[in-house]
């Protein structure tokens, strides 16, 4: 098998060598006048750092400054961020990985914990924000894991990720705390006001978006009264477009192919044929609005409050256009194709070629409107009783709520179609296929489903906490606070009583007229055929008026997908900061303890006596998790940190509903079941790193992490006929799917655990020794090595595999280039992800894993300040066109799952600042 990718060429040469060029004709500009500094060097300039130079800088401050284990991302300006994407810029830091959807960064990985395992504050409130997804891509997010691309970077003012816990921060995270927080007008000095503007261009849609963002400030009596007001809108085209399988089932599955069919040899059980090989083409049609508003107050020198409110917007139209042999994952059809010809690979046992007679070929399209909308208000409060002894107030609300009110898909059928093959002989992420029809013939397609599927769910957070803070004396400091916190979520899905029950034409049939009938087309994925018929679905909805919600077209709400949990968390915590001096070497740092109590209620559909019960389950635990960290100055710039805690992170939400959800879509089945009895995930945490401030804005640093995780949540999965479930039949009506198929069963379990361990690295060099403009340059450089090995368990509670955690990468690491100068600014940006496991064991019988192969990115960027006040911008996102390849295997061979690719990105702006 080889992996042959065709990509168009574009001028990424072109926009590399501009950069490079750019910079260098700045390095060898006119240096008189630094001559003549250099020849009187009495006569000495202030020099002020700007741009992302001055960024870096500002980071590095923050990391030294704490006690714990820190990384940080500051604005480059005034409502001017490093990258377009939050998850972008987080990418930079070490330990730190993403996940992307549609090209854009969703998700973060830190240390090589999952989004589940990372809880993200806005303005010191813990919040969760969810989106929808393509069935791809995961779909509609009803985790934990925070969706980093509802929000508008240039919102945020600084991203710190705290990787080390302390009391005095809430509990919740494995991974990290990642801490976003917007602009405040004290912030700055008097009235500020920023505005920019881009347009982008992606290569792949060849579509052009607009993006914008403003921010306006000012202080008032004496500065004791101040407002602020930032707004950011984008557009994002993008078209996303390569192929997938589905997944890998046996030959004898769903009751195996025809017995007379001549090769023989492809019936047997343990040759893996795909389960509806496609090409696939999406179209994201993306809107964002973010607005940020704070009113900052200080009545005399002792008091402060701040009121702070964000709103974030995300509108998203997605099509979804394919062709498949849809015959595969249907008993009926499947026991009727008759398997002429093929190729079985000796090493996966794969038939990666093969020829049919009696295959339903399947043409659909379906169009997801969804929308996520962000609220939060926050109101913080400080009053210094006196030097010595202060009080914090923290309380707010903060609601995300995602409705997709239109997820449609129309499909239509070719039936019993001779001389059907695919090939993925050449190539696993191109295969060649031959409908045995003429798949651009618009004529003879028989309507088969109309799927209406609006689906909803929503987060809300209350938070309130109250803190003090006790200055013993330069050596110690006595903290505490209380914490309530009362968590919501909900999810619900609708659907037709029957998706199968479809409307005749104006001629008694079911055969779609070819006028509503359109073609799909392929532009950068060289696909074999590049195009195919596809129901029109914007012409047949209003002809069949399937949005009347009347009649056939009338939605119930299903019972299977209904759940929601709800969490109410009391906490107290109570540290000490103290400083010494052991030595010649001051000591720094805290020790505390927290103490949580959780209590939980989770409300689903069970099955009880073969019928659907809405049932409710509570529980409630507690957890004492100390705390401690250290900071040892060896040098003036040389710092020695360690870390202990005991940690906790509570279950996915998926995993806590009591019922059972029900998923069917695009030839998927699963039966996904909950525990709500699960416990926490535990652990211990040992952090040890030494950091060396050679220089100002320069790092040299080292961080060696290990993660005791006693418990650990895992899903299980196993295939087997719906009717062997013991689950009511009556749960399929509707869905054109028999008790007799094949699905995939996930049940959640606490398992034993396991050790995850690794190790940071991280280096930032401005080039200041340089001589005359040489000395704008800077490096940054950072890797990070993780392992783990965790004990997997099979649906039975069996001992499985013992290896790394899902999600985890063992090797990450990345560089930026940059040069910061008077009038020029530029830099260049390179990623690396190694490639990781999605699920373990795989659900299939014979497969070992679900999988991502790794992932490398290049991003580059180029400014001129034409004066004080005006920026002119051109950047470059993902210029190697990197590609997103999903796979199911064994440590010896993989299969293909998902290949797809969404285009280079460039954008051309102009900022100004007041």
């Amino acid at each position: 098998m080889t992996h042959r990718l065709n990509r168009k060429k574009t001028p990424v040469t072109f926009a590399a060598s501009a950069l490079a060029s750019a910079v260098l004709l700045a390095l060898a500009g006119p240096a008189a006048a630094q001559d003549a500094a250099a020849a009187n060097p009495t006569e000495l300039d202030a020099v002020t750092v700007t741009g992302y130079r001055a960024s870096v800088e500002k980071a590095l401050d923050i990391k030294r400054s704490e006690k714990g284990m820190v990384d940080a991302v500051v604005a480059e300006d005034i409502a001017n961020f490093p990258d377009l994407n939050l998850a972008e810029s987080l990418q930079r830091i070490p330990g730190v990985t993403i996940t992307r959807d549609a090209g854009e960064g969703r998700n973060i990985s830190v240390r090589g914990l999952g989004p589940d395992f990372t809880r993200v504050r806005i303005n010191g409130l813990e919040a969760l924000t969810t989106v929808g997804g393509s069935d791809q891509s995961g779909g509609t997010n009803r985790s934990r894991g925070f969706d980093f691309n509802v929000f508008a970077s240039d919102l945020f003012s600084q991203l710190i990720v705290r990787k080390t816990a302390s009391a005095d921060v809430e509990e919740g995270s494995l991974g990290a705390t990642v801490d976003l927080r917007t602009a405040r007008p004290f912030d700055y000095d008097g009235f500020t006001f920023a505005a920019s503007g881009q347009g982008s261009f992606n290569d792949l849609s060849e579509k052009a978006s607009p993006r914008a963002a403003a921010l306006i400030a000012d202080t008032w009596a004496d500065g004791r009264f101040g407002g602020l007001l930032s707004v950011a809108y984008s557009e994002r085209r993008v078209r996303e477009e390569g192929s997938n399988t589905g997944r890998w089932y046996s030959a004898s599955s769903n009751g195996g192919f025809s017995p007379s069919s001549p090769f023989t040899a492809g019936l047997a059980d343990g040759v893996w044929h795909p389960y509806f090989p496609r090409y696939t083409l999406l179209e994201h049609d993306q809107k964002r609005l973010g607005v940020t508003a704070s009113l900052q107050w200080k009545p005399t020198d002792n008091t402060e409050f701040a009121l702070d409110a964000l709103y974030s917007k995300i509108d998203t139209v997605r099509s979804e256009k394919y062709i498949e042999a849809i015959s595969f994952a249907y008993s009926a059809q499947k026991q009727n194709m008759v398997l002429r010809d093929g190729y079985i690979d000796p090493t996966s046992g794969a038939l990666l070629y093969g020829l049919f007679d009696g295959a339903g070929v399947r043409s659909e399209q379906r169009r997801d409107e969804w929308n996520t909308a962000f609220k939060q208000v926050s109101l913080s409060g400080e009053h210094r009783f006196s030097d010595a002894f202060k009080v914090n107030l923290l309380a707010g609300h903060s609601s995300s709520k995602h409705a997709n009110p239109v997820q449609t898909t129309l499909i239509m059928d070719k039936a019993n179609v001779s001389g059907y093959s695919y090939d993925f002989r050449d190539s696993v992420t191109h295969p060649t296929f031959n409908y045995g029809i003429d798949p651009t013939d618009t004529s003879g397609w028989t309507l088969a489903e109309v799927r209406l599927r609006p689906q909803y769910a929503s987060n809300s957070f209350d938070n309130g906490a109250l803190d003090f803070t006790w200055n013993f004396g330069p050596s110690f400091t006595l903290r505490g606070g209380l914490l309530a916190k009362d968590y919501e979520f909900d999810t619900s899905e609708y659907r037709r009583q029957s998706e199968t029950v479809v409307p005749v034409f104006a001629d008694g049939s079911y055969t779609v007229p070819a006028a509503l009938v359109d073609i799909a087309r392929l532009g950068g994925v060289a696909g074999s055929p590049d195009a195919w018929a596809v129901p029109d679905l914007a012409a047949l909805s209003q002809l069949l008026g399937i949005y009347s919600g009347q009649g056939i077209y009338q939605l119930y709400e299903r019972n299977a997908t209904r759940r929601s949990v709800e969490e109410r968390d009391r906490g107290a915590w109570l540290m000490g900061e103290f400083g010494f001096d052991v030595g010649s070497v001051p000591v720094s740092g805290n020790v505390g303890v927290r103490r949580v109590k959780t209590t939980q209620s989770s409300t689903g559909y069970s099955t009880v006596d073969g019928a659907m019960v809405l049932t409710h389950v509570s529980r409630d635990y507690t957890d004492t998790l100390p705390s401690l960290n250290l900071v040892a100055e060896l040098a003036p710039d040389l710092m020695l940190r360690f870390g202990a805690a005991k940690v906790m992170a509570r279950p996915g939400l998926s995993s806590l509903t009591p019922g059972t959800t029900l998923s069917l879509s695009s030839g998927h089945r699963y039966v996904n079941g909950g525990n709500p009895n699960l416990d926490p995930i535990r652990a211990r945490t040992l952090d040890l790193g030494v950091e060396w401030y050679f220089q100002e804005g320069g790092l040299l640093g080292l961080a060696l992490f290990h993660k005791d995780i006693e418990s650990f949540v895992q899903g299980t999965s196993t295939v087997m006929p719906f009717s062997a479930s013991g689950l009511p039949a009556s749960l399929l009506d509707g869905t054109g799917v028999s008790p007799n198929e094949d699905f995939t069963f996930t049940r959640p379990l606490n398992t034993p655990g396991g050790d995850l361990k690794g190790a940071e690295f991280n280096y930032v060099q401005p080039f200041s020794f340089l001589p005359r403009r040489w000395s704008n340059l800077g490096l940054q450089l950072n890797y990070t090595w993780v392992d783990s090995q965790i004990q997997y368990l099979t649906s039975t509670g069996a001992a499985s595999l013992k290896t790394d955690l899902t999600g985890l990468s063992k090797n990450s690491y990345n560089s930026t280039l940059f040069y910061e100068g008077e009038k020029l600014g530029a830099r260049v940006s390179y990623t690396h992800r190694d490639g990781y496991y999605t699920q373990v064991p795989a659900s299939v019988q014979g497969f070992s894993f679900h999988g991502m192969d790794a992932v490398d990115t290049v991003d580059a960027s180029i400014s001129w300040k034409i004066d004080d006040h005006l920026e002119v911008s051109l950047e470059g996102i993902n210029l190697t066109n990197e590609t997103s390849n999903e796979w199911v295997g064994t440590s010896a061979w993989k299969l293909p799952l998902t290949y797809t690719q969404t285009g280079r990105e460039f954008l051309l702006g102009l900022r100004y600042k007041f």
